[in-house]
């Protein structure tokens, strides 16, 4: 219960940040990505001040083998560079730069009541659905056959 309530309040507080950022605003977004127009270059320093929020945070979380709350630390794991990972980042940053949206402040732009976050989010679920079950056909190492030809 204590760790739930947790996670309900550091996502409460990571929305308004995102909202208080701009984050959650797909012109700012787009803006911050125009480098080559009118470049808006503060969602720059919200990034930089996240990380340094961050990466004290996980020096501090690493060595510990459970939160403060009794939970199993899950912390990601080194994993070289692959294609995967490369095309993933692609789709990713090409996705971010032409809806102006990444997953979190979809979500709460979503809750702001924006349609067009909400189209996001649906396509977002879409290829997530998707990843998963051409995932699984891969992991049973599947082939495709050749149509037969009438």
């Amino acid at each position: 219960m204590k760790s739930t309530l947790f996670a309900f309040v550091a996502g409460l507080v990571f929305g308004i940040g995102l909202i208080v950022s701009g984050m959650a605003n797909p012109a700012k977004v787009t803006g911050f990505l125009d480098l080559f127009g009118r470049w808006d270059p503060t969602l720059a320093f919200v990034m930089a001040g996240a990380i340094a929020v961050a990466l004290p945070a996980f020096a501090l979380a690493a060595p510990r083998p459970k939160s403060l709350l009794g939970v199993t630390m899950l912390l990601p794991a080194r994993t070289p560079l692959d294609r995967r990972l490369v095309g993933g980042s692609l789709v990713f940053g090409v996705g971010w730069g032409l809806a102006g949206f990444c997953p979190g402040p979809a979500v709460v732009a979503t809750g702001m009541g924006l349609g067009p976050a909400l189209l996001f989010v649906v396509a977002m679920l879409g290829g997530m659905g998707l990843f998963e079950g051409l995932e699984r056909w891969r992991q049973r190492g599947a082939t495709p056959r050749p149509r037969a030809v009438e």
